[in-house]
């Protein structure tokens, strides 16, 4: 298929990593006919966490429905669409499973191309989508419940893993303390919230490899600081304002990305930054970016809340893209639960 017939080419793309069954359509790379989310946050929130069995159970129940209502909101016929592209990983096992073996029935019985696509580059490229004069190159800051890393985005192909955290994601240890401190699933917008009552610099939590050049993460250390603080009190018998601890908490895990992300921008030269993933909805890392990049020039691109959580919208995007690079899929596609982000030079 031609650029110009790839223009005009509906995707239909299908996102089921965790714990929202999502399908979209688009016409090209960055044209939203469609975008559906039916989440399962209510069904987990008792269990204070996703439970996977019953994540792919309910992605069975849900899957074939949420295509269809996206098929019907972009007013097109399944029979229009050219290429099928959906999330194989990372992400939970059965959950995947679910999206992939969808995708690969849909895409052999319309005999069209089936295209796998990397969960956290997808969070990368939906910020094509909610801001369409975006292109590379530029360096993007990836935080998620299971990844935190830097990329530098060269191409719509060609990027190079900078750094990535070496234990807990931030989106992880966010999670991981909210439930600590009572609060409900999901916990990262819970800790958000607390920490706007809270004073930041009431407790000095520790940060980790904040050496200059290390574009690596660390937040399990944080986490047991946390932890550690949190237990220290309670048998002191002595109050816990949590509102503090949120805080104090938060603004160590940002004051780590931020400045890792500002100094990966200087080194490459590059004038863009853009946020990508989950923990990209957290107001107070939003503001903090974005005040260091209009002091120091740069431009920073971030997704409206709806593209920041697991959508498929940014999965038809970033498979348009390794459309247009001939990277597609054979009938083989597995599930690969634990795969990460990596480096691609422009000849791939």
């Amino acid at each position: 298929m031609s650029k110009g017939d790839m223009q005009d080419c509906l995707t239909l793309a299908i996102e089921s990593s965790c714990d929202e069954t999502s399908a979209a359509v688009l016409r090209g790379g960055r044209e939203i006919l469609s975008n559906i989310i039916s989440t399962q946050i209510p069904v987990h929130q008792k269990f204070g966490g996703v439970v996977p069995e019953i994540a792919s159970r309910k992605h069975i129940v849900n899957i074939m429905p949420v295509i269809d209502e996206a098929l019907r909101e972009a007013k097109v016929k399944l029979s229009d669409i050219g290429q099928v592209a959906v999330t194989y990983g990372p992400g939970l096992v059965g959950a995947l499973l679910v999206g992939v073996s969808a995708a690969k029935a849909l895409a052999f019985s319309l005999d069209v191309p089936l295209i796998g696509v990397n969960h956290l580059e997808g969070h990368i490229f939906a910020n094509f989508l909610s801001a369409p004069e975006l292109e590379p190159p530029f360096v993007a800051l990836v935080v998620s419940g299971g990844h935190t890393a830097l990329v530098r985005v060269k191409g719509y192909h060609e990027f190079e893993l900078m750094g990535q955290t070496r234990d807990d994601a931030a989106g992880e240890a966010f999670d991981k303390i909210a439930r600590v401190m009572g609060l409900p699933y999901p916990g990262g917008p819970e800790i958000d919230r607390l920490a706007k009552e809270g004073n930041p610099d009431a407790i000095d939590f520790p940060r980790a490899l904040e050496e200059k050049g290390n574009y690596e993460f660390s937040f399990s250390g944080l986490k047991s600081a946390v932890l550690n603080y949190l237990n220290s009190m309670q048998q002191k018998g002595e109050e816990i304002h949590r509102a503090d601890v949120a805080a104090s908490f938060q603004k160590a895990v940002i004051e780590v990305l931020a400045e890792k992300a500002l100094e990966a921008v200087g080194e490459t030269g590059m004038d863009k930054l853009v946020l990508a993933g989950g923990v990209a909805a957290n107001s107070s890392l939003e503001e903090r970016l974005r005040t260091a990049c209009e002091e120091k020039g740069i431009r920073f691109y971030f997704p409206s809340k709806a593209l920041c959580t697991d959508n498929a919208a940014m999965i038809g995007c970033r498979g348009y893209y390794q459309a247009l690079a001939g990277d597609g899929s054979d009938f083989y596609l597995n599930a690969v639960p634990n795969l990460g982000l990596r480096s691609i030079s422009a000849k791939e």
